[in-house]
């Protein structure tokens, strides 16, 4: 399949859904993640879910970008909750997702997972970069081996809610009707991720890419650095873990 940058006025078959608060500091980091997607081989497009922010201080280069439709709630909900009304709007056949202070695509990630994809797989994920503040990359290996994964396989790589989690949930892009069956980002403060995550990984088959597709930006402000989010840490954790294994084994009593 022909992926040139100069097929990228083709319909996208990707959205990337992004909810923001639109914090000061974080707004060089959201144009950072914004021009990574705009080097991207295959055609997209993005929500950005606006949790209770101003859309007055969206940065002007995403204003300007066509591709970027913005979604402004009234009042701020919560990452959760922001992104599965995100994913009220997405009418394109595949989903990602991405944080507004975190993430940058490789230019390769779109599409090396979309030319990954068959009939018969719901996801493609791959490894992660941990971005650190000098400019060098780590690669980090989830615990779930790269591969073909049938469905219920990878949670089964989280064996204690402690543990680390069993594969990186910004690096899926899975089907969009996939992720509505599993629930989307399910209801937590935090770690909802997870729960998109096994959700997705349980209900279809897929593969995990022996490549990185997603660089983890690594800063002081980054919420998994404050003391708040280790106190519901271990929580967040113990319930998508009991998601996870608890939709698995439903679908193995009824095989």
């Amino acid at each position: 399949m022909d992926r040139t940058p100069e097929k990228s006025l083709s319909a996208p078959q990707i959205t990337v859904v992004i909810a923001t608060q639109l914090r000061p500091e974080r707004l060089p980091y959201l144009q950072e993640m914004h021009a990574s997607l705009t080097r991207q081989t295959v055609p997209w497009e993005a929500v950005l879910v606006l949790d209770g922010a101003d859309p007055a201080l969206v940065p002007a280069p995403i204003t300007a970008d066509p591709r970027v439709r913005t979604l402004a709630l009234p009042r701020p909900v919560g990452a959760a909750c922001a992104r599965n009304l995100g994913l009220n709007e997405v009418r394109t056949e595949f989903v990602n997702w991405a944080d507004d202070d975190d993430d940058v695509f490789p230019d390769w990630s779109l599409g090396v997972r979309l030319d990954t994809f068959t009939d018969e797989l719901g996801w493609v994920a791959g490894y992660s970069e941990d971005l650190l503040p000098d400019g060098s990359r780590r690669l980090w290996e989830c615990p779930a081996p790269p591969g073909y994964h049938a469905a219920g396989d990878v949670v089964t790589y989280w064996p204690r809610p402690q543990d680390t989690i069993p594969i990186g949930p910004t690096t899926i892009l899975a089907r969009t009707r996939l992720v509505r069956a599993a629930g989307g980002m399910g209801g937590l403060v935090q770690g909802e991720d997870y729960m998109a995550a096994v959700g997705v990984t349980t209900l279809a088959p897929g593969v995990l890419l022996r490549l990185p597709v997603y660089r983890y930006r690594k800063h002081d402000g980054q919420m998994t650095r404050g003391a708040q989010y280790e106190e519901l840490e271990l929580a967040a954790r113990r319930h998508a873990h009991a998601f996870g294994h608890g939709l698995r084994n439903a679908f193995t009593r009824r095989a």
